[in-house]
């Protein structure tokens, strides 16, 4: 490593409704690190999102994602100082975890001087067990991912330029554990084929004709058990669908993903608005272009 290596990776939303655990967006919202060489030890600083929150130690995630890919790769760096700028809301359902995973991963690379490959998915996506978020904002755009056997795959496909997202970010906070421990063992099987089919249109819309996204953004399989963790993000996905938005939960909440054709929201939904209080509004656009690695 022969000097300061910075690394932007974009947020991202998934599921986008009925693509649970397949299917993710990146939005145009960037962490960024400064990875610095120096003669010994770690030194972590953290600023902007979860700064005197998160470690600033060997427990990281950025940290840990970097040292997992230079085992990767066969190599033990040596001292490091790490700069963290962090403005991606954390616990949100905006896929912070994931950005900091790519970001480490990225960072690896370059400390070891190699090209990432594909086993950069294999490692970033093995921080959260599905492979949604980090392909999002490690491929860029709209991403569909699935597994075989154990390992993590992605393919990108290029949005549709209508596709505007807006998310609306509570205060509250959300762990993607407990809200996958609302998730029952079985669903019936009229609700699973009736999310394919959503899921299958999902894309279609997303890709080629938006107009569609509000039937397409429909799911039976994971939002209405995750509701009782967030009453007023499902009330507003409501408020919202009945308005004619698309709209969902944006990963595994609480923050809302809405999908307006024209990027904005009916005024009665938008800033200030009842049903939106306690939202804080961004207006997004679509990453298109995924992590990046830039020497200084």
């Amino acid at each position: 490593m022969g000097g300061t290596v910075r690394v932007r990776v974009p947020a991202s939303t998934a599921n986008l409704g009925p693509g649970f655990d397949a299917l993710g967006l990146a939005l145009a919202l960037y962490d960024e690190i400064e990875v610095i060489p120096a003669v010994s030890g770690l030194r972590v600083e953290v600023h902007g999102e979860g700064a005197g929150k998160v470690p600033t130690d060997g427990n990281n995630l950025v940290v840990r994602a970097l040292l997992a890919a230079c085992a990767r790769c066969g190599h033990r760096p040596g001292g490091l100082v790490l700069r963290c700028r962090n403005r991606i809301p954390h616990s949100r359902g905006l896929g912070s975890s994931a950005a900091a995973a790519v970001a480490g991963v990225l960072a690896g690379y370059a400390v070891v001087g190699m090209e990432p490959d594909e086993a950069a998915l294999q490692v970033a996506a093995g921080f959260d067990g599905h492979a949604d978020n980090a392909a999002a904002s490690l491929l860029g755009g709209l991403v569909i991912t699935w597994k075989e056997e154990t390992s993590f795959r992605a393919t990108r496909l290029e949005p549709h330029p209508d596709v505007m997202p807006v998310l609306l970010v509570p205060e509250q906070t959300s762990a993607t554990e407990a809200t996958r421990g609302l998730l029952p063992a079985a669903v019936p099987h009229a609700d699973a084929a009736f999310t394919a089919g959503r899921a299958a249109l999902l894309i279609h819309a997303l890709t080629a004709d938006p107009r569609l996204l509000l039937a397409a953004t429909e799911d039976r399989l994971h939002q209405p058990y995750r509701r009782a963790a967030y009453p007023a993000t499902g009330q507003l996905v409501e408020a919202l669908r009945a308005a004619g938005v698309p709209a969902a939960v944006s990963g595994a909440g609480p923050t809302v993903l809405a999908l307006p054709i024209n990027g904005e929201l009916p005024a009665r939904l938008g800033p200030g608005g009842e049903a939106t209080a306690g939202f804080t509004q961004y207006r997004l656009g679509v990453a298109r272009t995924g992590a990046i690695i830039e020497w200084g």
